[in-house]
């Protein structure tokens, strides 16, 4: 299991809850998901960097997920911005998930669009690498 001792506590108000929408940040075949369990340890909110519960919302049949499949996936970017400890503050353009297996690897093979370094941060190093740009 992933870590989070590197990272800041990132101030959790009006960020990704229950039935958000995503856009899939990888190619695993999925068109959208939409959270359906957040862990108590995390609160009532997810941000970057957390691991949720999701089911798939329309997919790919020659994708690796199939259509309404339940699978955990970890936050790459959201619309809310993030202020991180050197004062800056980072925001994109939509909310986007990458689809993990239980040991945290991704299972799609690309990812695609830029992520957040707390990502790497945390300790998920494989999809950061995977990804084209780290901001």
């Amino acid at each position: 299991m992933k870590t989070k001792k590197a990272v800041q506590k990132i101030k959790r108000n009006n960020m990704l809850q229950l039935r958000t929408m995503l856009n899939p940040a990888d190619n695993c075949g999925a068109k959208k998901f939409m959270i359906i369990g957040v862990s108590h340890r995390i609160g009532k909110y997810a941000t970057v960097g957390d691991v949720v519960m999701a089911v798939v919302e329309g997919a790919d049949p020659n994708g690796i997920v199939a259509d309404k499949e339940k699978l955990k996936i970890l936050i790459v970017r959201t619309k809310k911005e993030i202020k991180r400890r050197d004062g800056t503050y980072l925001r994109f353009d939509d909310n986007a998930a990458v689809a993990i297996d239980k040991n945290g690897m991704p299972r799609g093979t690309r990812i695609l669009g830029p992520i957040a370094r707390e990502v790497k941060e945390i300790g998920y190093t494989k999809i950061a690498s995977l990804a084209r740009e780290v901001v």
